[in-house]
């Protein structure tokens, strides 16, 4: 499988197109998504105040991962000694030094926004974050003895002397760096106490029994908070001179050599037990920490002393998610219940909806449901005699392979790529495929080199005395969790077309076919970049014919400068190009000359928007492509990506009609400027809240597809 063909149009790119200029850094491109993110907690009526903390959450994990991988990254690039250049002209290390100083401006804004405006406003509601030494003598008596019987056994103290070498430091964790005196020799020894995880990092103590403040407010302390103040029970004839919490985070990237790899399987498992052994790519302190202290954590960790990031307020604000429990509904997003037009329409029976015609799905919006039903109806359905599905992110207990394993126990064929590289899902991936194989499912790991990220379901059903394939393709994983949160379409056909298309690349995934021809499906590392691109230059040659030329893609990141360069040309001829990017965008729009005809925005809303679709209008033909597949690098040449045609005239408006609404957002969307910045979108227009207004017409068990735009 390869797509190395360019178009002839991509083959005479002009020296212009290499300017520096028009393209933005992929990693500092990131950090503006993140700093998006952030802004969702920093704008106070963004949303309700418990949700403001979940971004908090969300913005503080995602920069944890983007240190694992991509800092990571690009720190090892320094150390290897490569200079290359990235495409807008920075060094490896110039890139680390930007990302340094930006990223310690966001700390500055989240723990601002944090302490200064979310917690007073928290006060107010009854909720209290309190501090230890701000506690009674009574109160302190009764979390003795909690600390005694609930978190002490828990604990384990290491010392760091002569006979007790520096501990490993594992990825993520919180720990206490402790100055201890001897109290008999009067020698100063230094010990290190791991906050352990298996314990709520905010401990409630209006839960905690006996424990009386004389009302109902609800009072959360930090666990290192609780334990710093208990440390005499872990070290009896030792004087504390001094604790500091410190936090690390290694790189987290597992590297594979499958052609050595005998069983994947376990490659894989020995990779996730050495992701907490990585080196250390950021090491958070907090500024009481002395200068002693920081010294001794930079030599027995091996770091630079620039991966040192000191941070005010408590570490490791990730953790903050466990707020999302206090049962306070006011503070929270309104719950919804998604459409289920299957269910409306036919009672839940998806093949019976498939043969009345295609059916198109938008979740959360409509329910995820219907994909659950599908599989578990053709598991007990005797009329099926096979299941072929792609599995990359399914999450715990899920109920779509509990449906395979019961359809390997009725007796069907049933065949599962499980991907085992999806990054921090292996050990669940592992689970998955080890549970499918001891029922006897075919359990297959893709193709050497390239990771399955396509989202394909085939079902082949037994009808009138021949056999009929019902697909389900999707833009979004089998995930019945991730769906609630994430946007992403579903298409379910029984096209003909498609499904020899769909046969043949589980045959190419499953086997040794070498099938690159497809009639209907764009295939990754085939033909998707040769595809898009050629779609795009189509579309200049209609706009030459009839000067109507529209382009609309909606992604997480575009970063393949091939596709780059062919969209600005698009520009370039007059083609009107609108980018609905969430994340990663390396184009520059609005550049006089080259992108005047392009706009970037991206929405960052309650929902994270996950689905990709590309709309050309063809000459007034219009074609839509839904799938799994970002235009990235990684996505074109390195997995198995698919992208489908919408083939109902009918559901290509529906696509259409979402696609423009998104496009008319003011109020969760922000627009890329021509110096790479963004800005909120904020006009005299009546206000749009895209995902608002696609609940809206849940709620009233509506059809999204029924919402127009007016005067689009």
């Amino acid at each position: 499988m390869s797509d190395q063909a360019d178009s002839p149009q991509t083959a005479g790119i002009s020296t212009e197109l290499e300017n520096p200029a028009y393209y933005v850094n992929r990693e500092l491109s990131w950090v503006s998504f993140n700093q998006r993110v952030l802004d969702e907690a920093l704008c106070p009526g963004a949303h309700p105040l418990l949700e403001r903390v979940k971004f908090i959450s969300i913005f503080s994990s995602n920069l944890d991962e983007f240190f694992m991988i991509r800092v990571a990254g690009l720190q090892d690039q320094y150390e290897a000694g490569v200079q290359d250049r990235s495409v807008d002209g920075l060094t490896p290390m110039e890139q680390i030094e930007i990302i340094r100083e930006r990223v310690l401006e966001q700390f500055r804004q989240r723990n601002d926004c944090f302490y200064n405006d979310i917690c007073p406003k928290l006060a107010e509601q009854g909720i209290d974050f309190v501090e230890y030494r701000n506690l009674g003598e009574a109160q302190k008596e009764v979390l003795h003895d909690h600390f005694r019987s609930e978190i002490f056994p828990v604990l384990t103290p290491l010392a760091v002397d002569p006979g007790h070498p520096f501990p490993f430091v594992s990825n993520l964790s919180l720990n206490l760096a402790v100055q201890l005196e001897d109290l008999e020799t009067h020698v100063l020894k230094f010990a290190r106490l791991k906050v352990p995880v298996v314990l709520p990092r905010l401990v409630r103590l209006d839960q905690i029994d006996g424990l009386d403040f004389g009302d109902e407010r609800i009072r959360l302390l930090w666990l290192e908070d609780l334990i710093q103040n208990n440390l005499e029970q872990l070290f009896p004839q030792m004087r504390v001179v001094q604790c500091h919490p410190f936090r690390v985070i290694r790189d987290a990237d597992i590297e594979i050599e499958e052609d050595e790899a005998g069983d994947l399987l376990e490659t894989i498992e020995q990779g996730i037990r050495s992701r907490r052994y990585g080196k250390v790519v950021r090491l958070d302190v907090m500024p009481a920490m002395p200068e002693a202290v920081r010294n001794i954590l930079i030599k027995n960790l091996e770091i630079n002393p620039a991966c040192l990031y000191e941070i005010s307020g408590a570490l490791g604000a990730s953790d903050l998610m466990e707020m999302m429990s206090i049962e306070m509904p006011e503070h929270k997003d309104e719950p919804f219940a998604p459409h289920n037009p299957i269910e409306k329409k036919v009672g839940g029976d998806v093949f019976s909806a498939i043969r009345q015609g295609d059916q198109l799905l938008y979740h959360p919006y409509d329910s995820f449901q219907p994909i659950v039903d599908l599989v578990t109806q053709a598991a007990n359905d005797p009329q099926v005699l096979s299941i072929k599905q792609t599995l990359y992110r399914v999450g715990k207990n899920s109920p779509i392979v509990e449906a395979l394993m019961n359809a390997v126990e009725q007796g069907k064929q049933v065949a599962v790529l499980v991907e085992l590289k999806a990054r921090f899902d292996e050990e669940n991936n592992i689970g998955w495929a080890r549970a499918l194989e001891d029922v006897g499912a075919h359990v297959v790991y893709g193709l050497v080199g390239l990771k399955t990220h396509a989202k394909l379901t085939l079902i082949v059903r037994r009808e009138h005395d021949k056999l009929r394939r019902y697909l389900h393709l999707g833009t979004g994983n089998y995930n019945p969790f991730t769906a609630k949160i994430y946007t992403d379409y579903s298409y379910l056909t029984g096209n003909e077309q498609l499904a020899n298309d769909v046969s043949e690349l589980f045959n190419a995934l499953t086997g040794y076919s070498k099938h690159t021809t497809y009639r209907k499906l764009i295939v990754s590392p085939v033909n998707t970049r040769k595809r898009i691109i050629s779609m795009i230059d189509r579309e200049v040659e209609w706009h030459k014919k009839e000067g109507k030329g529209r382009i609309i893609m909606k992604m997480n990141a575009l970063v393949d400068k091939k596709t780059i360069k062919a969209l600005y040309r698009a520009s370039c001829e007059g083609v009107s190009i609108d980018l609905i990017i969430r994340g990663i965008c390396c184009l520059v729009p609005g550049i006089e000359g080259v992108s005047d005809n392009i706009r970037v925005r991206s929405v960052i809303g309650r929902f994270l928007e996950h689905s990709r679709a590309y709309y050309f209008r063809n000459g007034g033909m219009d074609e839509i492509y839904l799938g799994s597949a970002d235009i990235m690098p990684r996505n074109l040449d390195h997995r198995v990506e698919a992208l489908f045609p919408v083939m109902d005239p009918e559901l290509i408006d529906v696509v259409k009609s979402d696609l423009e609404l998104i496009i008319s957002d003011n109020v969760k969307a922000w627009q890329m400027l021509p110096d790479g910045s963004y800005q909120r979108i904020r006009n005299d227009r009546p206000e749009v809240n895209s995902q608002d207004i696609f609940l809206a017409q849940a709620s009233k068990k509506k059809s999204i597809s029924k919402f127009k735009v007016n005067g689009l």
